[in-house]
């Protein structure tokens, strides 16, 4: 069977990790130091780019903020529709009050899952602010959602999936763009395994 790969590679290591210190020194910046910090990751990716964004900030300010990470699977407007979600567990291992919370994703798209990530944080307590941080957006919101921090733009069409690899979850760090349409084809025609 053949196997699909992505239309293009729009980010590579280093260019995420070039992104993720970008963004590390806009976080100070913005929140003057990193004193009042928090982080919280959307599970999976977000998760995990949480954490290294901490680092970032550790090595730049010597302070490590503390990091969680969120899992929106029962806070999601479709929750009803899907038959089982993947649930995985949600650590907040600080007391979100009055903290300047800055919620890490992959990608951000609809704004439908930021929308539920913030639901599920105000459960946790009233943070001063909660911040926003994406590695990539790629526009098509239906809600009225707006990144504070992004490692890159990246226009892109309903038919197209805008794809972050970890190297902890996946092997790699990369951002690509898979044609979706492409895909569906070749798995309906057999060509490739689904």
């Amino acid at each position: 069977m053949e196997q699909l790969g992505p239309k293009a590679t729009i980010m590579d290591e280093a260019a995420m990790a070039r992104a993720l210190t970008r963004i590390a020194h806009e976080v100070i910046e913005n929140n003057e130091g990193a004193a009042n910090l928090a982080l919280v990751g959307i599970v999976r990716r977000g998760a995990n780019l949480a954490t290294r964004l901490a680092s970032e900030i550790e090595d730049i300010e010597g302070i490590r903020p503390p990091v969680g990470k969120l899992d929106i699977s029962f806070y999601r407007d479709d929750v009803s529709r899907r038959v089982a979600p993947v649930l995985h567990k949600t650590e907040i291992p600080f007391d979100v009050d009055g903290k300047d919370i800055i919620l890490v994703d992959d990608v951000l798209f609809s704004g439908r899952t930021v929308r539920s990530a913030l639901d599920a944080i105000i459960d946790f307590g009233r943070p001063a602010t909660i911040q926003l941080a994406v590695m990539v957006d790629r526009g098509h919101r239906e809600l009225p959602i707006r990144a504070d921090y992004v490692g890159k733009n990246v226009p892109s069409s309903h038919e197209e999936d805008v794809r972050v690899f970890v190297s902890d979850l996946d092997g790699k760090d990369a951002v690509e763009i898979w044609d979706v349409a492409a895909e569906k084809q070749a798995i309906k025609s057999g060509e490739v395994d689904a």
